[in-house]
């Protein structure tokens, strides 16, 4: 399924260091014709890192998508009974966004966008960041990846030596993931390590 047309519901929650790479990945799905909708995380619209200001990416997401950003509980509550998108993407999923939505929790914008949504039957697409995805988290992403309409951005290991339990989902493989989702699959392989050959052998041309 191609992207243009496609209503896409984007929640940014606080994994800060990745929001560099969120931005090509939205421009990518606009100029594919994708209408892009941000919804932010309360973290994401009230604090100021040394990654950027919550005031400048606001700015550059309303810049990039010509929308404005949904910032609340009751913006973000009728996502479901209006049937606004046709998916919604969670990049970057913190594990703290994670945890919360695998045990049914529905305290911030970006949850409540994703419960209103999954009422409909509709995909969730999560892009995960988090440090504790082989710790903690681990019983929650297994809950997640069991779960039906919840679709995740191919991952792996993005600093094994340093962050044993880290998982970062490659955010390149936004578009595949998301068109793939729409026909009710899950892009596969999920698993990639190390990232450089992944990319490598996706930029070979085929035989």
């Amino acid at each position: 399924m191609a992207l243009n047309g496609l209503k896409i519901g984007l929640v940014v929650t606080g994994s800060f260091c990745t929001l560099d790479e969120l931005t090509p990945q939205i421009t990518k799905l606009v100029q594919a014709g994708a209408e892009i909708y941000p919804i932010l995380s309360y973290s994401i619209s009230s604090m100021d890192t040394r990654f950027g200001t919550a005031e400048e990416w606001r700015s550059t997401w309303e810049t990039l998508t010509g929308q404005e950003c949904i910032t609340t509980i009751p913006e973000a509550e009728p996502i479901g009974p209006k049937k606004l998108f046709d998916v919604v993407v969670v990049a970057p999923c913190t594990g703290n966004t994670m945890a919360k939505l695998a045990n049914g929790i529905t305290d911030t914008p970006a949850l409540m966008a994703v419960k209103a949504h999954l009422r409909n039957q509709r995909p969730v697409v999560l892009s995960i960041s988090t440090n504790d995805g082989l710790g903690m988290n681990a019983k929650n992403l297994g809950l997640l990846l069991n779960a039906k309409n919840i679709f995740i951005v191919p991952f792996g290991q993005d600093n094994p030596q340093e962050k044993t339990n880290s998982l970062v989902s490659y955010l390149e493989l936004l578009p595949a993931t998301i068109e793939a989702a729409m026909d009710n699959k899950q892009l596969q392989p999920l698993l990639l390590s190390p990232r450089e050959v992944w990319l490598h052998i996706k930029s070979e041309p085929s035989a």
